[in-house]
């Protein structure tokens, strides 16, 4: 799997809650987190799984590796449910408040335990909740600027979604590839798209592709979009290839604009698009295993919480379970231009 992946694992009985510590186990060891730290999220884990069945009786949690801005890795734990939601999240991280007839310790125990956690909840809809524990104390609350969620079509481990970022000087660059088809195949040219950029970052976007275009020939091919966004001029640069969906989104949200074709097979059209965007945008980059968004007025103050959070609820409500997805959020700095 990619480096960026999610490991997803479903939560609908209790048998799955010892695979999902066990993973984030294997996890921790492999970012070298010591024993204590490792035991610390085992207990995360295992509160927020049995959290989700008694709750919402099933849901899906997560796990992907990231780092601080000091390379301090680092675990987030993504935890969704579409279960009856929480009316008061402080109360409910409170020790001793239950719902559901038991000790009431688990979120309590979550919180202590975890370097940040933060919970978007909406009665009727569900609960995504976020937290990170760090290799190191000294990565302290949570730098992760970028939320984003990309997992293989279910019953498949290859998945052929990749997404990448670079920050380059005042830019901040990203881009979605998503490998024609599934499996193996795909994710060989998911790959080979991941590589060309991180080798091209330095050119414009419609370079980033027209390298990515000759770096798949001989692959599959695939659907890409590469964004640039530019702290100096305040601009959003799109370039894009195939079903990849862009949006900033504000106030009033724009859509970026795509062109037919098969990046590495046929593009014969590469055209740089340029958006101004206001102080909080939001950027979306999407697969096409993300459905149409339907209008967010069903998710009060959702546009305001950390990306991952955004990308969780995204994902949660409009995954194609028969595809891989990927969804990608940045939010653009208020002050500076830069993301937070």
């Amino acid at each position: 799997m990619s480096p960026r992946a999610s490991l997803s694992f479903p939560v609908e009985e209790a048998s799955q809650v010892g695979e999902a510590r066990r993973a984030v186990g294997t996890l921790a060891r492999l970012l070298g987190f010591d024993e204590t730290r490792q035991g610390n999220l085992a207990i995360i884990v295992t509160e927020i799984a049995n959290n989700i069945l008694r709750h919402a009786g099933r849901g899906e949690i997560l796990l992907r590796a990231v780092e601080t801005g000091d390379a301090i890795p680092g675990v987030e734990i993504l935890a969704l449910d579409k279960g009856p939601g929480m009316a008061d999240v402080s109360r409910c991280l409170e020790d001793g408040f239950s719902t559901g007839g038991t000790s009431g310790t688990g979120l309590g125990a979550v919180r202590r335990l975890a370097a940040s956690l933060d919970i978007y909840s909406v009665v009727g809809r569900g609960t995504v909740l976020l937290c990170y524990l760090w290799a190191d104390q000294a990565g302290g609350e949570s730098p992760v600027t970028v939320g984003a969620v990309n997992r293989p079509k279910p019953g498949q481990e290859a998945c052929g979604d990749h997404w990448a970022a670079a920050h380059v000087d005042r830019r901040h660059v990203f881009m979605v590839a998503d490998g024609l088809g599934h499996g193996p195949e795909a994710a060989q040219a998911g790959q080979s798209a991941v590589r060309a950029f991180h080798k091209h970052v330095h050119a414009r976007p419609s370079g980033i592709l027209e390298a990515v275009h000759a770096a798949l020939h001989g692959t599959r091919g695939a659907a890409v979009a590469v964004v640039d966004v530019d702290e100096d001029t305040r601009t959003v640069c799109f370039v894009g290839v195939g079903n990849i969906a862009g949006e900033i989104m504000n106030d009033v949200s724009s859509s970026m604009m795509s062109y037919h074709g098969i990046v590495g097979y046929q593009m014969r059209k590469v055209q740089e698009m340029t958006y101004l965007y206001t102080p909080g945008a939001l950027l979306l980059l999407s697969s096409d295993g993300i459905a149409t968004l339907g209008p967010l007025s069903a998710y009060p103050a959702l546009l305001v919480q950390q990306p991952a959070i955004i990308a969780g609820v995204l994902y949660r409500d409009f995954q194609r379970t028969n595809d891989d997805a990927t969804v990608v959020i940045a939010r653009i700095q208020t002050e500076t231009g830069g993301l937070l």
